[in-house]
């Protein structure tokens, strides 16, 4: 803001009518670091126990399509807040030879933190699935999962949906046999089959260009929303950027490896400055955000409680899950 404020009086003294037009530019920088300022505090907010919560997230919010609309609004704000300089920080915390002034910058914290939100929808879809010790009970918070998902799906809200898939296929929820066994498999393979890995991930490219231009050509606020698998586009602009010479072998500036990095950057800039048109239900979003998650051994000892080991390997793991338990 220092360096701000001194070119932009520099300016003033050279054109003063400048002044109000400088005054405009620094109010609303202004709030926008007060707003990023505020955004990271409430990272640091303490987590809410999950005992002291009377009702799961399927009786907070009954309906998937508004747990996905809520899911929405988590997304895009959390998007909201990172900046293209922290892909260029990122790659410059690899890169050796970049000046060091690059380095010193800010760090990526709010790219982080989103990747970091992902993991941790992936482990509150796990820990709701696994607090039921009644099977009727978890097939019933699986089936609203799966809604949910293709709730997401329709709105263009690829993370969300790729973290209940990956929340759902974590092992404490897949080896529950007896719970998949009562559940309309179908619905959920439809789900995986847009978000599977293999060729790279194909089904999910051609479903994100479908969804690209669909927002291009929308008036409806709603039809605009993009919101793509981060943790897959962080990987593509480091591949880009690792795979690719900064230089040809002519010596001359690699030029077509920059124009595909700026491309995609711009992209992510359009998706993100999308406005939610979603309404905000603070009880639902406090919950996904701070609600208690079962780390992965309280996860597995859990899924044990829910359906007995059926095989040596699981009565080995929970017999030394248990003993740990105990221990501590």
């Amino acid at each position: 803001m220092q360096h701000v404020q001194t070119v932009t009086q520099q300016c003033c003294i050279i054109n003063p009518s400048l002044r109000s037009n400088v005054s405009s530019i620094l109010h609303n920088l202004l709030q926008r670091l007060t707003a990023l300022e505020n955004y990271e505090k409430s990272l640091e907010k303490p987590e809410i126990p999950l005992d002291d919560l009377t009702e799961d997230i399927s009786e907070i919010c009954p309906h998937p399509s508004v747990l996905a609309q809520q899911l929405t609004q988590l997304e895009l704000e959390r998007l909201s807040y990172i900046g293209p300089e922290e892909f260029v920080q990122a790659f410059a915390n690899e890169n050796l030879l970049l000046e060091t002034s690059f380095k010193d910058m800010k760090k990526t914290r709010n790219l982080e933190q989103y990747v970091q939100w992902f993991n941790r929808l992936s482990y509150f879809v796990a820990t709701q699935v696994c607090r039921y010790p009644k099977k009727k009970q978890r097939v019933r918070m699986v089936e609203f999962w799966i809604e949910t998902g293709r709730e997401c799906f329709n709105i263009g809200n690829f993370n969300s949906l790729m973290a209940i898939i990956s929340g759902l296929n974590m092992s404490p929820i897949s080896r529950l046999k007896k719970t998949w066994n009562k559940i309309h498999s179908g619905k959920f393979a439809i789900l995986e089959h847009q978000m599977d890995p293999s060729s790279n991930f194909s089904s999910y490219r051609s479903t994100l260009k479908a969804a690209m231009w669909r927002s291009a050509g929308a008036t409806d606020q709603r039809q605009r929303i993009v919101i793509p698998f981060f943790s897959l586009l962080v990987k593509d602009l480091y591949f880009l950027n690792q795979g690719c010479s900064n230089r040809l072998p002519n010596g001359h500036i690699n030029f077509e490896k920059f124009w595909q990095l700026a491309k995609q950057v711009t992209e992510f800039m359009t998706w993100k400055q999308v406005a939610c048109p979603f309404e905000k239900d603070h009880r639902i979003l406090s919950l996904l955000q701070h609600g208690t998650i079962l780390n992965e051994n309280s996860l597995a000892l859990a899924s044990f409680e829910c359906e007995p080991p059926e095989n040596n390997q699981e009565k080995e793991r929970c017999k030394s899950l248990k003993a740990d338990s105990t221990s501590l």
